[in-house]
């Protein structure tokens, strides 16, 4: 056994035991607090397990579970931006960045470029299997905002053009599921939890 090798990955460990601390906008499914971003990678890497059978044809189930595990690590560092904040998210990939080579950096080098690279492939969302890990961290919520009468676009004023755009990956991702997020969403809508979208032309 590398004293030095089981030091850094012991470091690893302990480090990012603070993804336990960042909390997002997102409620828990019964609205008591905010959920934090290790609650969510868990959430979704068991929904890539459950949901498996919808993946399309070339997806790496394992991959994509470890890809949902790490993926929010950096916001250790960069924090949790809310997706619908334009302001906060000017400067978000730089800060993800900078995160990202601090973090996996205290790793072994080849345990580190492993999870580098897990990280720079769900960023890019080119790799079916990357497009199918995106799907579920955009569905993941809307059953939040739908178990919770609105939860969080209530709260922010969340209209069906913003949800619409930020789940459009799920087309591509994860087709099989599109129907299902298309009609989750319109049943929201008429339920009163998210708003229409404005038909005013500035």
């Amino acid at each position: 056994m590398q004293i030095n090798r089981l030091t850094q990955q012991i470091q690893f460990i302990i480090e990012i035991d603070q993804l336990k601390q960042v909390m997002r906008q997102t409620l828990l499914t019964d609205g008591s607090r905010r959920e934090n971003s290790a609650e969510h990678s868990w959430h979704l890497a068991v929904m890539a397990s459950v949901l498996a059978e919808y993946a399309p044809e070339g997806v790496d189930i394992f991959h994509a579970i470890k890809m949902l595990l790490i993926h929010d690590l950096v916001e250790i560092d960069a924090g949790d931006t809310f997706c619908y904040d334009v302001q906060g998210n000017d400067g978000k990939a730089e800060r993800e960045v900078q995160a990202a080579l601090r973090l996996f950096g205290l790793l072994p080098a080849d345990q580190g470029s492993e999870l580098r690279l897990l990280w720079d492939e769900f960023e890019a969302g080119e790799t079916t299997t990357a497009k199918f890990a995106a799907a579920l961290d955009r569905i993941q919520p809307l059953l939040h905002n739908q178990q919770t009468q609105g939860g969080t676009w209530r709260i922010h004023g969340i209209r069906r053009d913003q949800v619409m755009k930020r789940v459009a990956v799920v087309e591509t991702g994860a087709p099989e599921l599109w129907p299902f997020v298309l009609q989750l969403i319109d049943d929201c809508v008429t339920a009163g939890y998210l708003k229409e979208t404005s038909t005013l032309k500035i």
